[in-house]
């Protein structure tokens, strides 16, 4: 949608949905496979939730929006770069309660507030602090995605009670897509060659978000 030029007002809604969908896909295909932790799960999601309705409700003015969004966007390409070239396994340890309560409260207002879900900053977190085995991360993030997009939804219409018209035909695409990713993922990792690819892409999506932002 960054690449695509789509306004703030549609882009945070349909972001928001699309992430429902596949987050819900990916839910239940990575807790099929036994990649999902309660005890890391639990204590992110009830500090982020109420925090993702409140950030839901309130909109950014339209150039702040482009240039968070694209701050995100260019954080979310590092992230995903590095991932493919850091495979080294992590001791996993159990972080404490506090901590997980205070970054699931920043990280999930930052999701309502820009429709993004919250994975790209979870996931890092999960494998820097060594909260998690690979796979079970993003069983994790699915699952924090899910219930900080339904929150950050939930926020947004009852400030704008109406969704974008053509959302159905994104929602068909994004469940082809979700099965497919999450079917892939739950069973192998991801190729290094895909991540880097997806890397660019996020970051000529975050360059021009804000770039437009002034104009």
């Amino acid at each position: 949608m960054a690449l695509f030029g789509i306004a703030p007002a549609i882009m945070k809604p349909t972001a928001l949905t699309l992430n429902i969908l596949v987050a819900l896909i990916a839910v239940v295909k990575y807790s099929r496979a036994g990649h999902f932790s309660g005890p890391v799960f639990w204590p992110l999601a009830l500090a982020s939730v109420p925090f993702a309705f409140i950030g839901g409700h309130y909109s950014l003015p339209g150039a702040l929006y482009k240039v968070l969004v694209g701050i995100i966007l260019l954080y979310a390409a590092w992230q995903l770069w590095r991932s493919a070239v850091d495979n080294a396994a992590r001791e996993i340890k159990s972080p404490p309660v506090i901590l997980k309560v205070f970054s699931g409260a920043g990280i999930g207002l930052l999701s309502g507030l820009t429709g993004v879900g919250g994975g790209i900053f979870f996931s890092p977190l999960f494998v820097f602090k060594g909260w998690a085995e690979l796979r079970q991360i993003s069983g994790v993030a699915a699952a924090l995605i899910l219930v900080n997009s339904i929150a950050g939804l939930l926020g947004l219409l009852s400030a704008v009670p109406r969704l974008p018209d053509a959302l159905p035909v994104w929602g068909v695409a994004a469940v082809i897509g979700g099965l497919i990713g999450s079917e892939y993922g739950s069973r192998r990792l991801a190729n290094p060659t895909i991540r880097r690819l997806l890397a660019i892409v996020i970051a000529i999506a975050g360059c021009k978000m804000i770039f437009t932002a002034s104009l």
